[in-house]
């Protein structure tokens, strides 16, 4: 259900009939096994979905952010879960615009045809949290490779991927004038890396979402490897961050267009004292508001996109889209398991997997408070608050 136009019916459609191979035991049985949806993801890429944001001479489609999220959604909306796949959407942003040629012809044409993947992005550290400009990891010069050390957390789909970017400091913070300066981001070989420097350690959560601790020590990484000019990678990473924080929008936003449609046909169907359970204002109402909620976030959604598109600055259009978003799909999760009752908590309706999954973006990839300390600030203008 939408009432918004829609200028992408045809990706819509194109993704529908994708996900409709791996209908709802598909994903409930990789769930239930904390397994990777490698054939789900292996059909995305096979069919050029994975491709979308690269460059149509390196490849790919050579489509805009705005495409990308509603492919994101749509996978959402079918019963799945972009978190298996998105990093690869919104990694690659960070690629095509800060690359050098070099990097983008090697790396580009074999994301577009599958050869490889570039799923991970290393930022976030156990002592710094989203403070990203305290961040320890070191990455230091020597003669034409860069050595490092340090630690990273909550780092997602790293065996199932090829190439990590990867953020680490290469100027001291007492020697840079602004402390988002002397960070640098870098293209890591994640095999190559497990073998001679990087270990990698899983941590168990409550969502099939496949997340690490990664440990590095004397890592080695080739001077080419490094992603534009040093010293500016705090400024890069922001452009896979708000492409980021945009597409997990529009993924909480499929998920809030699945909860209502689940919720609503269950309330027409299920029938108590005589009647259906829908015809109750206290069924009813929730369904609807969390539906007007979602409607809501997409209009942000599409703001943030088109500003992303233009080139334009998006950082609070990027970071509201996630807020009410997220926001509006737990609020639609909620409404989807009351109105199931106990059957909401039975694998078999799905909606207590969706309910795990659709929970985690209330604090990744940003947290909701972070959201609004930066629209107080950046917006309003109000003086910082940490």
């Amino acid at each position: 259900m939408s009432f918004l136009s829609d200028a992408y019916q045809d990706i819509r459609d194109g993704v529908r009939a994708l996900c409709a191979q791996f209908p709802a035991e598909y994903h409930r049985k990789v769930d239930a096994e904390k397994a990777y949806p490698e054939a789900f993801v292996d059909a995305l890429t096979r069919e050029g979905w994975m491709s979308a944001l690269i460059p149509e001479e390196y490849g790919g489609s050579g489509l805009g952010l705005a495409e990308a999220s509603v492919i994101m959604e749509e996978i959402n909306r079918a019963g799945g879960n972009s978190g298996a796949c998105h990093g690869q959407m919104y990694n690659m942003t960070t690629l095509v615009r800060h690359g050098s040629d070099a990097q983008r012809q090697r790396i580009l044409p074999k994301l577009a045809s599958g050869e490889l993947r570039l799923q991970s992005m290393g930022v976030t550290e156990p002592t710094t949290g989203t403070d990203t400009t305290q961040l320890k990891t070191t990455a230091v010069k020597r003669g034409d490779r860069y050595v490092v050390n340090g630690q990273k957390v909550w780092i997602s789909r790293v065996q199932h991927s090829d190439l990590m970017i990867l953020l680490a400091r290469t100027t001291p913070l007492s020697e840079v004038q602004k402390k988002s300066d002397g960070m640098s981001i870098f293209l890591v070989d994640i095999k190559e890396a497990m073998q001679t420097g990087m270990e990698v350690k899983p941590i168990a959560n409550m969502v099939n979402h496949e997340t690490n601790e990664l440990f590095f020590d004397n890592l080695e990484i080739p001077e080419e490897n490094l992603i534009g000019e040093e010293g500016k990678g705090f400024k890069y990473i922001l452009t896979g961050l708000n492409a980021e924080r945009t597409l997990i929008a529009a993924e909480c936003i499929g998920d809030g267009y699945w909860f209502t449609d689940k919720a609503a046909a269950y309330a027409g169907e299920r029938r108590v004292f005589g009647r259906p359970i829908g015809q109750n204002q206290g069924v009813q109402f929730p369904i609807a508001e969390a539906f007007i909620e979602v409607e809501a976030a997409n209009l942000m959604r599409w703001k943030a996109c088109a500003l992303y598109d233009a080139g334009q600055p998006c950082g609070a259009e990027a970071n509201m889209a996630k807020y009410l978003a997220a926001k509006a799909s737990w609020e639609a999760a909620n409404a989807c398991i009351q109105t199931h009752g106990g059957f909401g908590f039975a694998n078999e309706y799905d909606v207590e997997r969706k309910f795990r999954e659709t929970r985690l973006y209330q604090v990744a990839p940003i947290s909701t408070n972070l959201i609004l300390s930066y629209v107080a600030e950046h917006v309003l203008g109000l003086p910082r608050s940490f």
